[in-house]
């Protein structure tokens, strides 16, 4: 297909699981559309991603309903794995995807409807935009970080294997799921690491022969609208090793030192704030409140799975709890890395409208932004906690598919009475 000076019904901007479960509901509703993408298919399960990691649930309920993974059920796939999934399920569905165009600038049509679209191989004109480009944009380093030259820096986004880095100990910011991963793999290694705590949610990975998703499920959690809490905590969940619950206490017995919530950089020194144990108390005391709600719903429905009383039992503290460390001099304990698991940022630079928050973020109601005929899909929480899973982004898709039909059923509305 030639872009330039084309029109299409509807523009569906990236060819993520977003974009690929989009056009497969515009599709079924018989809507005209093109999906560009300015790499490949899926490109971020392809290279943004480290060697080793896995999708963070099992592959029977990460996937989309139409196609299933050609592995046993309750296996972690591994990333490349993902992203040929959805090159297959792409072609599966004769999705309309042009690659290696980019989106460059878009913009209201004056005085008719529909918008202007410049891309890298011309303009194109579309009645609807669908902004399908993931949560994972703009890689995030906080303004904390040290301008130290001599330090090995990256944000985990860029993170590829331990070969990567150099000799040395290496300090892990951020305790959500990619860095509790990355700490785990570095240590196995043989890498010294420190990993900084923060305010986290640490949920079992399995418990009574359920893995969390299917909990999270059947407890009704996938449906918070919002987050628990703001800014959202860390959510530390692995599916590395076959899939196991994050365990801090277990992590620093294996060797990782756990230090508190990082708080400054000063010279050839970072100093961490006093609040490590409180952090992973907290987490602990809401994952045995978990569990607890779990038994009652499997007591309350008379279900029949296994006892799982060692899931309650806690380690012992390590000595990096008992005895918290509250700084570290790169020189002395031989720091020449420092690993960025600090979250992602908006970036919509190309978007030439008044609906984003002083953050960047999009101001929308489900994906329906205030500027009729541009919407978005594939964000945390866009309609509740599932909405960047793979699985939640089918459905989210599927109803702003139907929304938009909703839309072009009213625009084609024609008085019955006749002017004379």
């Amino acid at each position: 297909m030639s872009i330039d000076n084309k029109s299409v019904d509807t523009l569906i901007v990236g060819s993520g699981q977003a974009g690929i479960a989009m056009s497969e509901h515009l599709g079924h509703l018989g809507i005209e559309h093109v999906v560009l993408e300015k790499n490949r298919i899926a490109e971020a399960w392809r290279t943004r991603r480290w060697d080793s990691l896995v999708a963070n649930g099992p592959c029977w309920h990460d996937k989309f309903p139409n196609m299933d993974f050609p592995h046993d059920p309750d296996s972690f796939v591994p990333h490349g794995e993902v992203a040929e999934y959805f090159e297959n399920y792409a072609k599966m569905i004769d999705a309309p995807i042009e690659t290696g165009v980019e989106v460059q600038n878009i913009v209201k049509n004056k005085n008719k409807k529909g918008f202007s679209v410049t891309t890298s191989q011309g303009t194109l004109f579309a009645n609807n935009v669908v902004v399908a480009t993931g949560p994972f944009q703009k890689p995030l380093i906080p303004k904390i970080a040290p301008q130290d030259t001599s330090l090995y820096q990256i944000h985990s986004d860029h993170y590829k294997n331990p070969e990567q880095l150099p000799e040395g100990a290496v300090l892990i910011v951020g305790a959500g799921s990619s860095g509790v991963q990355i700490a785990s793999e570095l240590n196995s290694a043989g890498k010294k690491v420190y990993l900084s705590v923060g305010p986290h949610e640490r949920p079992p990975r399995k418990y009574r022969d359920r893995d969390n998703v299917w909990w999270l499920g059947v407890l009704g959690t996938w449906h918070e609208t919002t987050p628990p809490q703001r800014p959202i905590k860390g959510f530390a969940v692995s599916g590395m090793n076959g899939g196991q619950s994050v365990d801090f206490r277990k992590m620093g017995h294996e060797g990782i030192t756990l230090v508190g919530m990082t708080k400054a950089f000063t010279d050839h020194t970072v100093s961490f704030n006093d609040d490590l144990v409180d952090n992973i108390v907290s987490a602990e005391q809401s994952y045995l409140d978990n569990l607890e709600e779990m038994d009652r719903y499997i007591e309350n429905n008379g279900l029949d799975l296994p006892e799982e009383p060692e899931a309650k039992v806690l380690m012992d503290m390590p000595e990096c709890m008992t005895m918290p460390i509250d700084a570290l001099d790169f020189d002395k304990d031989n720091i020449t890395s420092i690993i960025w698991a600090s979250g992602f940022g908006y970036d919509y630079h190309w978007l030439d409208f008044d609906i984003f928050a002083d953050n960047g973020a999009p101001i929308h109601n489900k994906g329906v932004t205030s500027e009729p005929g541009i919407y978005f899909v594939g964000l945390p929480y866009l309609s509740g906690k599932g909405s960047s899973f793979i699985w939640g982004v089918w459905h989210d898709a599927k109803r702003i598919a139907e929304y938009i039909e909703i839309q072009r059923h009213y625009q084609r509305y024609q008085s019955s009475k006749k002017t004379e």
